[in-house]
């Protein structure tokens, strides 16, 4: 077995096409989402006498999941009941639906006022990825990824976006299901096998796992390293950069080229 057949960085270059996951993953608004869940729950479980919001619980229950998911999957956890409600539900409303309106206009208070720019290294390794050839999309549960990547200045990288929003329209089921992953793979006419995951949530590892992708990388920003491998990563880095030197320096089957992939290791 070589090297590049194992689960390991080798196995990079031997890929077609990256897909990523956006927050914690190519910008930072992860810790805009934190903040907008904790401004949300934090009055709503003080009001109703259970066990104070914490950090842990945004990594329990609601990182990486769509945004009703997560307010069910924690209201669950606290013994909270709630009628389901519809999408059009007013924020108000003490409903499922409702509450997880209610954390997206927090969420866009928090990006209004703070904005948001790529994790430099982040941005260094999809800048090299996108010139070796590789396909690139971003795979999110969240409705505002295309606001996002504008207002981070890398929507026009990206052909694919598959977000929570696409996700809804097309019924498809959210992570840990792997088919909002499979849904990007297959806009490009690949496989699973020849695409990577990149999540930096136990539940976007974890459909990286259930589709079988040919590489499922965490990117730790707090979930854990070994809560990432337990849930599917093949591989944990802290910083997307550390992964340059693994990257095929022209991708077989990209526009223009008819030579496979080459791994920069092995060249003078």
């Amino acid at each position: 077995m070589t090297s590049s057949d194992r689960r390991t960085p080798a196995r990079l270059a031997d890929q077609r096409a990256l897909l990523f996951d956006l927050d914690g993953v190519l910008t930072p608004t992860a810790e805009v989402h934190m903040r907008a869940w904790s401004r949300l729950f934090t009055p709503y479980l003080a009001a109703h006498g259970v066990a104070p919001y914490t950090e842990q619980d945004y990594f329990a229950y609601v990182d990486g999941k769509p945004r009703y998911d997560g307010v069910r999957s924690l209201l669950h956890a606290r013994g909270i009941d709630l009628p389901e409600g519809t999408p059009a539900d007013d924020p108000a409303l003490d409903t499922v639906c409702g509450l997880g309106n209610r954390k997206n206009a927090e969420f866009t208070a928090e990006l209004e006022e703070h904005g948001v720019a790529p994790y430099p290294g982040s941005l260094r390794f999809l800048t090299a990825a996108i010139d070796a050839g590789y396909e690139v999309a971003v795979v999110s549960s969240s409705a505002n990824a295309r606001s996002v990547l504008e207002t981070a200045g890398i929507l026009d990288r990206f052909e694919v976006v598959v977000d929570g929003a696409v996700a809804r329209e097309d019924g498809l089921a959210g992570k840990p299901a792997p088919d909002t992953y499979l849904d990007a793979a297959t806009r490009f006419g690949l496989t699973a096998a020849q695409c990577v995951v990149v999540e930096d949530a136990t539940s976007g590892v974890e459909a990286g796992r259930n589709g079988a992708f040919g590489l499922v990388v965490g990117v730790d920003r707090g979930a854990g390293a070994d809560a990432l491998r337990a849930h599917g990563a093949d591989l944990v880095v802290s910083d997307l950069a550390d992964l340059l030197p693994d990257l095929a320096t022209t991708v077989a089957g990209a526009p223009g080229t008819d030579q496979p992939p080459v791994d920069p290791r092995k060249t003078a």
